[in-house]
């Protein structure tokens, strides 16, 4: 698995537990940092992702809200909320991913980590956000 990729999976694990948690997610990434536990320290583009969520979250679930129709944030699984926040953040506010770099990793991420049906609407929903690109950051 790639650097990046391995980065991606810790950031999810760390919006997944500061969401089921009901905490920041910078508070979470403090607590890892601070003391990794078992895990090798967390590298640095997971903190970065995480720290990015964590700017433009209020933004990220209103541009998830909108395009994911029939699914509110809160009805949606906890790990598919964390994997589609760093997807939008990678396609709205990083530009040394490439869209289709950040939905690859998203659906690779969806795969192994949740549901038979979530690649599907990961991909989905994230496509959506890269067509519209642009015109949705804020």
């Amino acid at each position: 698995m790639a650097a990046r990729s391995k980065a991606r999976k810790r950031a999810v694990d760390v919006l997944y537990e500061a969401d089921s948690r009901g905490i920041a997610p910078v508070t979470m990434l403090s607590e890892r940092v601070s003391e990794p536990g078992t895990q090798a320290s967390l590298p640095q583009y997971a903190v970065e992702i995480v720290e990015g969520v964590d700017e433009h979250r209020e933004r990220i679930d209103e541009v998830l809200s909108t395009y994911s129709h029939g699914w509110t944030i809160e009805r949606m699984p906890v790990v598919d909320r964390a994997i589609l926040r760093v997807g939008v953040w990678e396609i709205l506010y990083n530009d040394d991913v490439p869209d289709g770099v950040a939905l690859d990793e998203a659906v690779s991420l969806a795969t192994s980590l949740s549901t038979d049906e979530s690649p599907s609407f990961v991909n989905g929903l994230l496509a959506r956000v890269a067509e519209l690109g642009p015109t949705l950051r804020a």
